[in-house]
């Protein structure tokens, strides 16, 4: 169903409640582009060159140069990146959701009315608004992230032969991020007037703010019961040889808002066939998926008993499983995957947790100064890309994760504007965690069953108590930076 959201926003701490969901999210703040300062107020690194990646390309083609398939394993590698004994060149890819962001101020939101509001986004349409209120949205947020920390990234989607699309895409080649298009080489020839139809034009997502800094999410998927781009329904050639060359590929729940249950789950399962790691946050959209049709269903089930890490919401964690506390609602998916390592649950200025089989890890979030909450769980998940491929300890990789969303959040915007390294390492040098004891202690009491719990703290403390394990922020910090300022090395899959 269309659904528009409407929120209210404050300096400190925002709730984001889906109108037909159980959950409660953060949500952006008001913010503006200007195109003229903006390398003055976030000065963007200078492009990577990338080490797999010989051009940049428009959205039909892929950069990658011709590879064997290789041969289907009966048992995965232990190490992320290898693949019939080559290594994966690329660290991160992020299947579908590459949209633009319009962001504007308007007298008032949308109303209620489906019909009406569509008839609103027509006329928001019916002419492109100035440059300056365009951002890269969607998954773009969380490879800028990436590319940021030092992850060579490439996006996997459609874009459209369009202005937006030639917008996206000359954001990403700034960013040293590739794009390899969807479409499959007969759908590249066919004819040139049906790539202008609407269902070939980059996606847009207006982000729509009133007097009262209420804000309103809108775009042309939230009014068709089909995805953005049905007619993707093959996995090409192109689009295989680039999850077969990285070492993780990305997905969340806005990906069935443009591709097809069965396109993604075959995306899934070539990403298992071929040893690449799956990331999956099924973000608001869980709940609609889980109540979906049986195809979402299906898919939504494969996802989340499939992938190698899953990261939600506390309360997306209690919604799937009737369990309140989130190490158990995290322990409790993690029995039911298949392949999951980790469950990560986000809590927002809470902290965030890491349950795998053997352990649990727990870090509260950095007290800072909150502008704008959008794309920090974009930047969050980079964070622990980052730290997964790199096979940091658990806590490491939450703490990283932390300090990256923090940093995001003390600006204002996703897109180019998420935190720069320079950003991340200021703030972890300079720290202070919410650490709020009874919070934890709380969390910690009931009936969790690990060999393991760690626990990021300010101080380190002598001993440990039943199986708590405490962590200086200090030491994890020192142990970061490092790796922070130097090249990208070879990644292990965690035990």
């Amino acid at each position: 169903m269309p659904m528009i959201h409407h929120l209210t926003t404050t300096t400190t701490t925002t709730l984001f409640i889906k109108s037909s969901l159980p959950f409660a999210y953060h949500a952006p703040c008001q913010y503006e582009y200007d195109v003229h300062n903006h390398n003055q107020q976030n000065p963007r690194p200078r492009p990577r060159r990338r080490r797999s990646i010989s051009q940049w390309s428009i959205p039909r083609c892929c950069v990658y140069p011709p590879t064997p398939t290789p041969t289907p394993r009966a048992k995965r590698s232990s190490n992320v990146g290898i693949i019939s004994g080559k290594s994966k060149e690329i660290d991160v890819a992020t299947l579908g959701n590459l949209c633009v962001d319009i962001v504007l101020n308007v007298p008032e939101l949308p109303p209620k009315d489906p019909a009406l509001r569509k008839l609103y986004m027509d006329r928001l349409s019916a002419s492109p608004p100035d440059k300056q209120f365009w951002e890269a949205g969607g998954n773009c947020n969380m490879a800028i992230a990436a590319g940021r920390v030092g992850l060579d990234c490439i996006t996997i989607g459609h874009v459209g032969d369009d202005i937006y699309g030639r917008f996206l895409l000359d954001v990403l080649h700034d960013e040293g991020i590739s794009m390899v298009g969807m479409m499959t080489p007969t759908q590249q020839h066919s004819d040139h007037l049906l790539h202008a139809a609407s269902s070939y034009q980059t996606l847009l997502c207006w982000v729509l703010v009133d007097p009262l800094q209420r804000h309103g999410f809108c775009s042309r998927a939230d009014f068709s019961d089909q995805p953005a781009f049905s007619w993707l329904t093959t996995l090409s050639n192109q689009v295989k040889m680039a999850i077969q060359n990285s070492k993780i590929l990305f997905c969340n729940g806005y990906g069935f808002d443009e591709l097809s249950p069965h396109m993604l789950t075959s995306a899934l399962q070539y990403a298992v066939e071929v040893g690449t790691c799956v990331f999956f946050d099924p973000g608001p959209r869980g709940h609609t998926l889980f109540n979906g049709t049986p195809q979402q269903q299906t898919a939504f089930s494969h996802f989340l008993t499939m992938s190698d890490v899953l990261l939600l919401t506390s309360d997306e964690a209690e919604a799937l499983t009737g369990i309140k506390n989130p190490i158990l609602a995290g322990q409790e998916l993690l029995k039911k995957g298949v392949r999951t390592k980790w469950v990560i649950v986000k809590m927002g200025s809470r902290g965030s947790i890491i349950i795998s089989m053997s352990s649990i890890s727990c870090a509260p979030a950095f007290k800072v100064n909150v502008i704008d909450t959008v794309g920090c769980g974009d930047s969050f998940v980079a964070a622990i890309a980052f730290g997964f491929i790199h096979n940091m300890p658990m806590v490491n990789s939450l703490a990283l994760a932390n300090a990256v969303g923090a940093a995001t959040a003390m600006g204002c915007g996703a897109g180019r504007n998420v935190a720069t390294l320079q950003r991340v390492i200021e703030l972890m040098k300079t720290a202070e965690l919410n650490e709020d004891e009874e919070f934890w202690n709380e969390l910690l009491a009931e009936n969790v069953d690990t060999e393991e719990i760690t626990f990021l703290s300010k101080f380190f403390v002598n001993g440990n108590n039943h199986q708590l394990n405490r962590i200086a922020l200090q030491k994890v910090v020192s142990e970061l930076l490092p790796k922070l300022e130097s090249s990208p090395v070879e990644g292990k899959v965690p035990s």
